[in-house]
């Protein structure tokens, strides 16, 4: 006769909150491309044991820093519950397995917020848990807990980047004028904030003709704004090329020896262009084609998501945002109004392409909006949600 399942009791949900509240409280530049997780030891009469959060990449995961707030307190821990956002880890990394530091201090229940979708992982923790006798109570507040680390659940259960789409337009929805002047249409202190969103990607993308037509460098500005859970590395920098058209004399060619370029080249790139940008140290691969042309650009994320990256920014263009508003590819939109009036039908606007909403009702649009102020633009950030098809 199997065993029937732990059910949860009426403190998990509380304590399961402030496990996440420990957990929000980490700057997730800290742990990139690590997940952010709290633990809270609960002891049996419901007094707080101890707590700890994974708190910097490479550092001691929560449960280990929990043990050793314990051990700080002189507490026993025995036949209390652990309370964790993400389910504990049973593999060798840069630190011994959670799940067996946890059975190692005597516990008799662990609650788990979310399972951990890393193939290393995947359910491994809590069965190891479970194997040697401890009462585990998985699912207690999972949508809050796997809020917390969204781009880390992403790229392992669909195998591309979490995606933010950003742009900077005029306050009549231009990105630029009809001639195609585009620098600069936001402020100074808009495109510091910029940097800052870019220091806390893995990459930053742009299309053919952005690259053609700006020549931007997609570098961040200041060191600060670098990431610190991924040692300070700048983001790489993505150019979507079918055809291996950028210039190697280009400001991301000149520069790809310091900061990586990488181009994505569709099939039939010329060989003899592909040669001239990893001459100067451009690395350049090929996926397959688009139907409509270009390249195919599930094959292009699931690219980048193998090559480790969970947080992409694409920064353009229009038809390379459309595309992928098209596809239900953005799952953030970030978006720089300025408040000056460009003018002229034919101005190129944010996104492009064959990709329009049939009616208002049916068109994506951001959840629970945020708006901040930098100098004298607004900045609009929010998830996108699409409608049910």
């Amino acid at each position: 006769m199997s065993r029937a399942a732990p059910v949860a009791e009426p403190d998990d949900v509380r304590w399961m909150g402030a496990a996440i509240a420990l957990a929000a409280a980490v700057d997730p530049s800290e742990t990139d491309p690590n997940p952010r997780v709290g633990a809270i030891i609960v002891a049996p009469d419901g007094r707080e044991l101890a707590a700890g959060v994974h708190a910097r990449w490479g550092g001691p995961h929560a449960e280990a820093a929990a043990l050793a707030d314990a051990a700080a307190r002189g507490v026993s821990l025995r036949g209390g519950t652990a309370y964790v956002t993400l389910e504990p880890c049973s593999h060798h990394g840069k630190t011994p397995p959670c799940a067996d530091a946890l059975l190692a201090a005597g516990l008799a229940r662990v609650v788990i917020g979310a399972a951990d979708p890393n193939p290393l992982v995947d359910g491994r923790g809590a069965a190891r848990l479970r194997d040697a006798g401890l009462r585990v109570v998985d699912g207690v507040l999972t949508a809050e807990a796997r809020a917390l680390n969204e781009p880390f659940h992403l790229v392992h259960e669909s195998g591309r980047p979490f995606l933010t789409l950003k742009w900077a337009m005029s306050l009549d929805g231009r990105i630029a004028t009809g001639t195609g002047e585009s620098q600069w249409i936001s402020s100074e202190s808009a495109r510091a904030a910029t940097h800052a969103l870019r220091g806390r990607c893995d990459a930053i993308l742009v299309g053919r003709g952005t690259a053609a037509t700006d020549d931007p460098r997609l570098t961040v500005r200041h060191a600060a704004s670098l990431a610190r859970g991924r040692a300070g590395r700048p983001p790489l920098r993505v150019v979507l090329d079918a055809g291996a058209t950028l210039d190697p004399a280009s400001r991301l060619g000149a520069t790809a020896r310091e900061v990586p370029v990488l181009v994505i080249a569709g099939p039939s790139a010329d060989p003899a262009r592909v040669a001239a940008l990893e001459a100067v140290g451009v690395e350049v691969l090929t996926v397959e084609a688009a139907a409509g042309g270009g390249v195919a650009l599930g094959p292009a994320l699931a690219l980048l998501a193998a090559r480790g990256v969970g947080r992409l920014l694409v920064e353009g263009g229009a038809r390379v945002g459309g595309a992928l508003v098209a596809a239900r590819l953005v799952d953030e939109v970030v978006a720089v109004i300025a408040p000056v009036i460009l003018g002229d039908a034919g101005a190129p606007g944010p996104l492009a392409g064959p990709w329009t909403a049939e009616t208002v009702a049916g068109a994506p649009r951001l959840l629970d909006p945020a708006v901040e102020r930098h100098g004298p633009d607004l900045l609009v950030r929010g998830r996108l949600r699409y409608a049910e098809r």
